[in-house]
């Protein structure tokens, strides 16, 4: 029984970050009871702070401004090994399996494109990964809802709102600012074409990526519309797949069991 319980506590131990020689001297063992005891006992120490740092160069900041919170989510999962867990970590980079895959495994994109979708659709894996993106989304005050609305602002932006423009006929003038005639005596007419930018006080700025003076003038661009549109798109998708999954469970639930104990017994 006290070998069972040094068992447990050297598992805490381990976890938490202590090495094999510390965790010998306390339960004045050897060092190779230690690892046997991890081996078979299937101890998975999550990824620290820095070998998520190491690990994850690409990429990396975009997980790193919350990597405290989320390395200490990944570091209590014992359902979860160090590979899963960077899957994890990577996933939450692009919410592309396939690259995430990859990335943890180090595999061709062939062998990611098939394992890559099935990793994520394991629950354990699934259920640690919305945890994360929650994590995410508190730390910066920001649902994929809010998201999707930028996008959605970005996709049906009209640049008729930021500029004006047309053509406009006018007389031509000679040095002495006279009407030029015609051998009619009408005068003689040029049509020109113009744009003006609108007041910035009267127009949306966050829509507008650049602003630049180019070789004929200022030029004003927008966001992608096709990417944004794109972007949209998979937001979408990926609310009615897990709206799709959310059903089926509880259609799963619901289902009454065919058979029963009757079917036991026979």
């Amino acid at each position: 029984m006290q070998d069972d319980a040094n068992k447990l506590e050297a598992k805490k131990d381990y976890l938490s970050g202590m090495k094999y020689k510390d965790i010998a001297e306390k339960y004045e063992v050897s060092i190779n009871t230690v690892k046997s005891w991890k081996q078979r006992n299937n101890w998975q120490r999550g990824p620290t702070q820095k070998e998520v740092h190491t690990k994850n160069k690409k990429g990396a900041h975009k997980v790193e401004k919350v990597a405290p919170k989320i390395v200490k989510e990944l570091s209590a999962n014992d359902g979860l090994n160090d590979q899963q867990k960077m899957f994890c970590l990577y996933y939450l980079q692009r919410f592309n399996a396939t690259w995430a895959y990859m990335q943890a495994y180090g595999v061709d994109y062939r062998t990611a494109n098939v394992n890559g979708p099935r990793l994520l659709g394991n629950a354990s894996v699934r259920e640690q990964i919305d945890k994360l993106r929650n994590e995410i989304a508190n730390d910066l005050f920001v649902t994929a809802d809010d998201i999707a609305k930028e996008y959605a602002k970005q996709a049906f932006a009209d640049i008729g709102d930021y500029v004006e423009f047309g053509g406009q006929e006018s007389t031509i003038i000679d040095e002495d600012e006279r009407e030029l005639l015609d051998d009619n005596g009408n005068p003689i007419k040029s049509h020109r074409s113009y744009v003006m930018f609108k007041d910035k006080d009267k127009v949306d700025t966050s829509l507008i990526k650049t602003i630049k003076s180019g070789k004929d003038g200022p030029v004003i661009e927008l966001y992608d519309k096709q990417k944004a549109l794109d972007s949209l798109l998979k937001y979408f998708e990926q609310r009615d797949t897990d709206a799709q999954s959310n059903e089926q469970t509880i259609v799963n639930i619901q289902m009454p069991q065919i058979g029963g104990d009757d079917d036991a017994g026979s």
